[in-house]
């Protein structure tokens, strides 16, 4: 049998505090998502005077990162480069840069997801967080 390793609930507390620190030091209102690795919702966090959107473009972009096993971007980039039937992908929303997923032992055990500011600072965000766990 196969085995690898998967989120705690302690481990995505530490991501989303983390994330958190990371947003509130920037003054950035956002919203922050983490999922495991089958796209599962596990938190959800609108920082104050984040836009009501960011609740759902945040989670779709962890999703899409989770499922996917890469970074949301690698889709936008895909789209801006023309391959817009990348649009019709089904169950991909988020594909838009923000979620990353989250990497241990070369295994995709889930992805953050961050919206509200540039996407550039929105995987800063994601990334932040997910330096809590090294």
């Amino acid at each position: 049998m196969n085995q690898k390793p998967c989120l705690s609930l302690e481990d995505v507390k530490r991501i989303a505090a983390a994330a958190e620190a990371e947003a509130v030091a920037n003054r950035w209102a956002v919203c922050i998502a983490i999922c495991d690795e089958g796209g599962h919702l596990l938190w959800l966090q609108r920082l104050d005077g984040a836009a009501p959107i960011s609740a759902q473009i945040a989670p779709a972009k962890a999703h899409t990162s989770a499922v996917g096993r890469r970074e949301s971007k690698v889709y936008e980039d895909m789209i801006n480069q023309g391959r817009t039937s990348f649009l019709t992908a089904p169950g991909l929303s988020g594909l838009l840069e923000g979620g990353v997923p989250i990497l241990v032992d070369g295994h995709c055990v889930g992805a953050v997801g961050v919206s509200g500011v540039k996407s550039i600072e929105d995987a800063q965000i994601a990334r932040a967080g997910i330096a809590a766990l090294a």
